[in-house]
């Protein structure tokens, strides 16, 4: 069976598994009683369907879930930190909480998220995922839900499963192994089980398909190639020109003919190799008494891989005399550009040159000489030659949890427990370009020796240490830079990210002993206290400190930050009548949680937050049960919401109101673009930022207050068993509303505040004098030491709206010559809307597509908008099984999406350029998508069982979109491939031995 809902199925198969102790574990309730059922619905994938799926980690199971959005994952390349998150009902993979066996482990990140590729697979039962809220239970953050995965239990013998997955097209090999073994302790009163495994997967290169060989601009339709190019590209007398290495002529830039193609360099699929052990004992000192412990240690290692760095818009002093500079080249800067004299030291600006002047520069090549004179001049240079860059993430997690099990009565227990949990994520990058030392390593005028560390000028750093500079050469072709020259301005950098999370847990739970005079069952209840102590930081070394120093990257500013949190909670769940007229069963439910943050910053400021729920289920006659839940949540703000430092990222957006003609027509436009940093030489040749980047400034604030959020369920389940049985249906609307959200403008709502309604006082707006442009060009995008772009600074102003249906039908039936299996899981999102401040447009992305639509963003790393949305998303499986044979088919839906109207239009036609050339495109919009997978399993013997899947049976292509439709983060390789199979018809093998 596909999934289950919870309540379709009877209460052991459906709401739990069971737990040591053999108690029945409910996902969404800390009360265990076998007699319950959950109130919330609850999604449930099972081991047979994660066996037929043949996932090599938990996040691409969760990815295609419906009424979830992909996050961060292995399809993630530019935007991917090392880890895979889920996002459930797109409200933020920060808002969500992942548990593993009913607790919590350490999180991955100052953010507070769970790395999923630390889950062990293997030993995984079931995953439940409930949506709609469950904060009262787990804890404040699970504003949009919980997704908890439940390990077997008393495993016995031993286990071998191997799985070997590859392409049509020979790539994206895979390769898993897990050895499983298990005992029962003294006549089956404990049981120990030890899981080690290994996984690796091969990358895969945007290249290596026809779709993503060449990037296309959403909206022209034409190459989007890289303005950071070779040849180089100079800016002279602000316009953008590039350089004729056989001519030494400078030509007006054309990106679709001069860019920089940057797919061959990205990925489809990171390189991924993981090792991870898992142990857990429990043993039944008495009748009474039971200890248990468990452990798990992961070590993976991710390669993230992107296109060479270089200059990116880095503006240079160049003495006329460089060595390397053509004469052509040099009579042109001569003309255009500003020019500076050294006669007292300093650098004196003195306009341009004559052809006299310049003719007696390009001889001077002593700083003394009378007729010495460089130039100021923004270099866009790929440096090639020093190779990708490549950032090795390589993350070790362990994490052990101990605790005793008491029966103090017949129908109460109580549970103690700890756990102590680190993850440390260490990163090592190669191949970017220093760029103070490119400055150094140009300020020279022979080709051995370099003039000394190259000076500051308004609006240009200034250089690094002579020591050892090699002159640089950036007027050649791809390979003028030497061995040397690379060596000298390449390096390398080292970063350091961790996690501490220690927490302490008593719970009390069972029953009253009494009931309510018109039910037979008793009144459950569950009490207890938690602590958690969650520190976390991050450390880098000098260069990765250094904003703008790595080429094309901000600053990593070391922090630490953390708090403490005490908590408080209770539940109930009653039986209220049951076997009635009319009340088959009548169960109502309620819980609160009281929690109490002391905050590790100036003061140590405190707060308090409370949550609280109520819930109802209702069965009037046999197979028919409606079910209600309402809760209030308040989520706290995270570390990396509280504590990151400002620090230079990126932020897509569709075009710059300041780039091209229109500010020489528009006066309040000049002005403003001008109080924004433009130079007025820029005003009317300013250009949209590269392939739609924007440099932006972001960080935490410890002013940030808790958000509230309220969420309710209602829906219906139907069984039923004398009509049809062995069908079950499941419809639950869900409805979630976070106010006071914590949250960033979206990059259309930043301009949008400066530029939406323009006056004369524009030019003084705080909205507009926030955003800081290039110094020498005017554009948002170059040096991240002198733009530092759009600013998002996080707010409690947010808030956040979606709601939609969720349906699941299940159906078996016995055919005689086979049994048939029918699973269905659906979602319908009626909204999901966005706003960031009041005065922002309330968006709704259902459906659409932009550079704003995604996951609701915060500070820090958890800004990074999620996946697309779909109105209708489903999964369907069908299944035949003949005695020891299964054949299984998937079929998965993703209803048709469009580019968010306001926005422009994007480009459609005929595509004249690169590999797609004379292809009929409509980037604007994106068809319906359906999936089909094939599945088959077979037990050769007692001992051995294989299966076989193919994943996207016919072959299916992504859509193409160009790109910059969206985020870059998730719209790569002219596509959306966390959303879309960018990969192609997949073969896995997968054996499994057990004794």
């Amino acid at each position: 069976m596909f999934a289950q809902q919870d309540g379709a199925t009877p209460p052991a198969a459906v709401d739990g598994s069971q737990a040591e102790g053999g108690d029945i574990v409910v996902t969404g309730t800390l009360i265990r009683n076998p007699n319950l059922t959950s109130s919330s619905p609850i999604s449930i994938v099972g081991q047979q369907e994660i066996a037929l799926r043949q996932n090599n980690n938990a996040e691409e199971l969760l990815r295609t879930l419906p009424g979830a959005v992909p996050s961060i994952g292995s399809a993630v390349n530019n935007g991917n930190a090392g880890a895979s998150y889920a996002d459930l009902r797109g409200l933020g993979n920060f808002r969500n909480i992942v548990l593993l066996d009913g607790a919590r482990i350490a999180p991955a990140d100052a953010v507070g998220r769970v790395d999923l590729n630390n889950i062990p697979v293997s030993l995984i039962q079931r995953v439940d995922t409930l949506t709609g809220g469950a904060a009262t239970t787990y804890g404040a953050d699970a504003v949009s839900g919980v997704i908890n995965f439940v390990t077997r239990k008393d495993f016995s013998g031993v286990e071998l499963n191997a799985s070997k997955q590859i392409t049509s097209r020979g790539d994206a090999g895979g390769t898993r192994v897990d050895l499983t073994l298990g005992g029962n302790l003294d006549g089956g009163r404990g049981n120990v089980v030890l899981s080690i495994g290994y996984l690796k997967n091969d990358a895969v290169y945007q290249d290596a398909r026809d779709i993503s060989y060449s990037p296309y601009e959403s909206f022209s339709g034409t190459l989007n190639n890289s303005s950071t190019t070779v040849p180089s590209r100079f800016t002279v007398g602000n316009v953008s020109q590039v350089i004729n290495p056989a001519t030494g002529a400078l030509t007006p830039y054309v990106g679709s003919r001069d860019g920089f193609n940057i797919n061959p360099y990205n990925l489809f699929q990171t390189p991924f190799k993981r090792y991870n052990a898992y142990a857990a004992a429990h043993y039944d000192i008495s009748d009474s008494v039971q200890v248990y412990a468990r452990g798990m240690y992961s070590k993976n290692t991710i390669n993230v891989i992107v296109a060479p760095s270089g200059l990116a818009g880095s503006a240079a002093l160049i003495p006329y005399s460089n060595p390397y500079l053509p004469d052509a080249a040099r009579a042109t800067f001569c003309a255009n550009n500003q020019a500076y004299a050294f006669t007292s030291g300093a650098p004196v600006a003195v306009g341009t040159l004559t052809p006299a002047q310049c003719a007696a520069a390009a001889t001077a090549t002593s700083v003394s000489d009378p007729n010495f004179r460089a130039f100021s001049t923004s270099i866009g240079r790929r440096s090639t030659e020093i190779g990708p860059r490549n950032s090795q993430y390589v993350t070790e997690l362990f994490d052990y949890r101990a605790g005793v099990k008491v029966n103090i009565t017949e129908a109460i227990d109580l549970d103690v427990s700890g756990s102590y949990g680190e993850s440390e994520n260490r990163v090592s990058s190669s191949g970017y370009l220093l760029t103070s030392r490119a400055r150094t390593a140009l300020w020279a005028t022979n080709t051995t020796t370099c003039l000394g560390s190259s000076p500051a000028v308004p609006g240009i750093g200034g250089g690094a240490s002579a020591s050892g500079c090699v002159p640089l050469n950036v007027f050649g072709p791809d390979g003028s830079i030497n061995a040397a020259q690379a060596g000298y301005i390449s390096g390398s950098t080292s970063r350091r990210y961790f996690t501490k999370l220690g927490q302490a847990r008593a719970l009390l739970s069972g029953s009253i002993g009494a009931s309510s005079p018109w039910a037979d069952k008793p009144i459950s209840f569950a009490a207890g206290m938690e602590y958690r102590n969650y520190r976390s930081g991050q450390d880098a070394d000098q260069l990765a400190q250094t904003n703008g120093e790595l080429g094309l990257t901000g600053a990593t500013i070391p922090f630490r930050g953390g708090y403490d949190v005490t908590e408080g909670y209770g539940e109930v769940i009653a039986p209220v009548i049951s076997d009635k007229p009319g009340f088959k069963s009548l169960t109502l439910e309620a819980g609160v949680r009281y929690s109490h943050y002391k905050v590790d910053t100036a003061g140590s400021p405190t707060f308090s937050a409370t949550t609280y729920k109520g819930g109802a289920t209702w069965e009037p006659i046999d197979g028919v049960k409606f079910r209600g839940n309402y809760q209030h949540a308040v989520r706290a703000p995270n570390v990396a919401e509280l504590f990151t430092p400002q620090s230079l990222t990126s932020a897509n957006i569709p075009a710059d109101p300041c780039a091209g003609a229109a500010p020489l027509s528009n006066a309040d436009l000049r002005a403003v673009c001008l109080a924004q940093g433009a130079p007025v030489g820029a005003i009317g040749s300013i250009t949209n930022p590269q392939l739609g980047q924007a440099n932006a400034t972001s960080g935490g604030n410890t002013a940030l207050k808790p958000e509230k959020a309220d969420t309710y369920t209602l829906g219906v389940v139907l069984q039923p068993r004398g009509l049809v049985p062995g069908l079950s249906v499941t419809v639950d609307y869900y409805h979630i509303r976070i106010n006071r959200a914590i949250s960033q403008a979206n990059p259309s709502d930043a301009l949008a505040s400066c530029f939406g309604n323009l006056t004369g006082d524009s030019a003084s707006s705080p909205f507009c004098t926030a955003i800081r442009r290039n110094p020498v060009t005017g554009t948002l995008d170059g040096d991240p030491a002198t733009t530092p772009g759009l600013s998002f600074v996080a707010t409690n102003q947010g808030t956040i709206l979606t709601d939609g249906i969720d349906l699941g039908v299940n159906y078996d039936r016995d055919l005689g010559f086979a049994k048939l299996s029918l699973g269905f899981q659906g979602n319908w999102t009626h909204r999901s809307k966005f706003r960031a401040t009041p005065a922002s447009i309330f968006r709704e992305c259902v459906g659409y597509y932009s550079t704003n639509c995604g996951s609701p963003g915060s500070a820090g790393p958890s800004s990074a908008a999620g996946s697309l949305q779909p109105e209708y998303s489903w999964n369907q499986r069908t299944t035949l099984s003949f005695g020891d044979v299964d054949i299984s088919l998937l079929w998965r839906h993703l209803s048709s999406m469009k580019y968010e109207p306001g926005l422009g239009k994007l480009f459609a036609g005929t595509l004249t350029t690169g590999v797609l050339a004379g292809e009929a495109v409509d980037f604007g919009r994106i068809k319906a998508y359906d999936y089909f997978d094939l599945a088959g399993h077979i037990d050769v013997t007692e001992h051995l069982d294989l299966t076989l899947t193919v994943t996207n049976l016919f072959d299916k292509k992504p859509p193409i979109v160009g790109g910059n439709a969206g985020t870059s983060t998730f719209n790569s390789g002219n596509t959306f491939p966390s959303t879309y199979d960018a990969l192609g018809r997949r073969f896995a093998v997968g054996a499994r031995v057990r004794f």
